[in-house]
């Protein structure tokens, strides 16, 4: 659990809080989740259970297996390096970074989430990474969410992964976060190659906030296997 939230929880002022407390003072057993807590002790033990699991969930019923995840934790302000790339072979953390948040999902902190054209908001969930190309961005990566009502409009929206120059640590003293992009997981230029290429080619991301509202509507919280396997289904050759 962030810090962010440990506070709030602690303050009473998050109704959701009894399970999460609990759930953070738990040994961990899935041994992958453990060592990769060893390499990203930044990282939230729930954000990382959940993307673990999430992903499990996926390979569990027909998605292939990927060389990499991402953990994106949108409860950390954008000031924070928020976002984690793991070697899920080796075990091992190949980069933690800054990422940015739609512009419409909140300032420092990211509170609104979106699966709507037109938003301007981030998504929540499991995606899939896909093929990378040449946009106005340079080098960029399309994805696939695989959470209907969640992230599902992803290509749609064209939220991609992508170098942005507003994703820029300097900003932070005059203006107190990094730069907001239009709904995508935005880098900054320095690692958007690297980055790109970690992950194109079906590497899973997996966007976390701790919000009821969403873990409910979400087919990989609690999985459901006769739905996520309806879901990777109909991606095709590109789950």
């Amino acid at each position: 659990m962030s810090v962010w939230v440990r506070r709030l929880c602690v303050a009473g002022l998050m109704s959701f809080c009894g399970p999460l407390l609990a759930a953070s003072t738990q040994p961990i057993k899935d041994p992958l989740v453990a060592q990769l807590t060893k390499v990203a002790p930044g990282l939230d033990r729930e954000a990382l259970r959940h993307a673990v699991a999430a992903m499990q969930c996926a390979v569990n019923n027909g998605a292939a297996r990927a060389n990499n995840l991402a953990v994106i934790d949108y409860s950390q302000p954008s000031s924070a390096k928020r976002l984690w790339i793991f070697d899920l072979k080796r075990q091992k953390l190949i980069l933690r970074d800054y990422v940015a948040h739609g512009r419409m999902s909140g300032e420092n902190i990211a509170s609104q989430f979106s699966n709507r054209l037109g938003s301007y908001q981030s998504s929540l969930g499991l995606f899939r990474t896909a093929e990378s190309y040449s946009g106005k961005h340079g080098l960029s990566l399309r994805m696939d969410g695989l959470e209907p009502g969640l992230n599902d409009l992803a290509r749609e929206r064209a939220i991609v992964i992508h170098g942005a120059s507003y994703v820029d640590p300097n900003l932070i003293r005059s203006q107190g976060r990094i730069g907001r992009s239009l709904g995508c997981p935005a880098v900054r230029p320095q690692v958007a190659r690297m980055v790109v290429n970690k992950l194109s080619g079906g590497q899973f991301l997996f966007a976390w906030h701790p919000k009821a509202r969403w873990t409910q509507q979400s087919a990989y919280f609690n999985c459901k296997p006769r739905q996520v396997a309806g879901i990777i289904n109909s991606l095709g050759p590109r789950s």
